[in-house]
């Protein structure tokens, strides 16, 4: 069991560091910037524009888009990290199966591209 808890004391330490680290940039901003705080800064920036009326105004469809292609495409690097790790143990049916995945979403990819939805005015 003592095996055991000494084998996550180096996730403690890095975790124990980071948040103290954390904590002093933290401070530090805070007692080196200058606090002036004005209007500009305090409004509450929400979907790329400043808050103008009714919390149920309709926006711009592009920044859901962006939004779900972000997603897609990060999910996507998740898979592919581990498959990668793991592609000898995987054989040729792990290498299809991720090569099939791919071109769906390169499939999805190009249908985006073409109807315009990663075009910014």
């Amino acid at each position: 069991m003592q095996e055991l808890l000494l084998s996550y004391l180096p996730i403690l330490i890095f975790l124990a560091l980071v948040v103290g680290m954390s904590v002093v940039f933290m401070a530090a901003s805070y007692f080196a910037a200058e606090q002036k705080p004005d209007t500009a800064k305090l409004v509450g920036y929400e979907c790329g524009f400043t808050p103008f009326a009714d919390a149920r105004s309709q926006f711009d469809v592009r920044f859901y888009l962006v939004a779900l292609l972000f997603i897609i495409f990060d999910l996507e690097v998740a898979f592919l990290f581990p498959w990668a790790i793991t592609l000898g143990d995987l054989g040729a049916f792990g290498f299809w199966s991720m090569f099939v995945f791919l071109l769906i979403l390169t499939v999805g990819f190009v249908y985006e591209w073409k109807k315009g939805a990663l075009e910014w005015e």
